[in-house]
């Protein structure tokens, strides 16, 4: 990794649902993109992420400890209530 860039945090379920969940509440216009600061919201890419995270949710429902399943459905339900309130 070059000098001066930070290391990622360590890849885990938990890290990779919540780093999918901040994309979509960047696009919901929720919280604002790392990289500008600037709030915006696109409703396409929200969705997408949205999408993925359910897809994600169909696939592998059955093989989540309770905490990461618990976790999955907090942050579906909270972006997908955003999503709609907000549409």
């Amino acid at each position: 990794m070059p000098e001066g860039c930070p290391i990622p945090p360590e890849v885990s379920f938990s890290t990779f649902i919540l780093s999918l969940a901040s994309s979509a509440f960047v696009h919901l216009g929720e919280i604002p993109d790392p990289e500008t600061g600037k709030i915006a919201r696109n409703e396409e890419l929200a969705r997408n992420s949205i999408d993925v995270l359910t897809m994600l949710d169909d696939k592998i429902r059955n093989g989540l400890t309770p905490e990461e399943g618990r976790l999955f459905r907090d942050v579906l339900y909270e972006l997908r209530m955003k999503f709609v309130t907000r549409a």
